[in-house]
């Protein structure tokens, strides 16, 4: 009963992440390989901006939620990755991006005025961008935009679906007896070339 219980979900849950492994799995020969095409289409400036005030005063999470406000006046929605404020000319900078494209909003604060540059990532640099999201960086900012939070919960669901299918992977084989010898021959193999190159590296 247990077997054929596991067997089901071992198989359905491991057809529900094929994607997203597939996903992390080619991105990664982006990331090694690929080359960042600059491609920034004009400066675009928009004018009488409803600019919250308290940047010059605030900072973290509260900043964050502020210079939210500003994305739908000039069009741009995405994940904010970090703010800057220039107290000389009290102007606020920070790059919007999501998969697809990114975008650097410069604000300038007294004059009410906000210039976009805008950038369109290609297929193989928004599996990139999706990659790294949301990464370890910057934790107190991150999951500014409901598309990060949602894209969160599916790679952390991604990864403990993955430990259920490796857990469960070496049960389903230890219990088919005339698998043992061949899969323990691979999984000592695997654990040589694992812990091989662990040693290579830290020596």
């Amino acid at each position: 009963m247990v077997y054929r219980w596991l067997r089901d979900l071992h198989l359905y849950f491991g057809l529900f992440i094929s994607p997203f492994v597939l996903l992390f799995a080619a991105s990664v020969f982006y990331l090694n390989h690929g080359k960042l095409v600059p491609g920034a289409e004009a400066p675009v400036t928009y004018r009488d901006v409803n600019v919250p005030d308290g940047f010059d005063r605030i900072k973290g999470r509260e900043a964050v939620e502020r210079a939210k406000a500003i994305l739908p006046q000039v069009d741009v929605a995405g994940e904010i990755g970090f703010l800057r404020y220039v107290p000389k000319d009290r102007h606020l900078i920070f790059p919007v991006s999501k998969a697809g494209s990114e975008a650097t909003v410069d604000v300038d604060l007294d004059a009410r005025t906000a210039t976009v540059t805008r950038r369109s990532m290609g297929l193989w640099e928004s599996l990139s961008y999706l990659h790294k999201m949301p990464g370890p960086h910057n934790v107190a900012l991150r999951g500014n935009w409901i598309g990060t939070d949602i894209w969160r919960v599916l790679t952390d669901a991604t990864i403990y679906l993955l430990l259920f299918i490796s857990l469960s992977g070496v049960y389903l084989w230890w219990a088919i007896k005339a698998e043992r010898r061949i899969g323990l021959a691979l999984l000592a193999t695997g654990a040589f070339t694992f812990f091989g190159l662990i040693y290579a590296v830290v020596r």
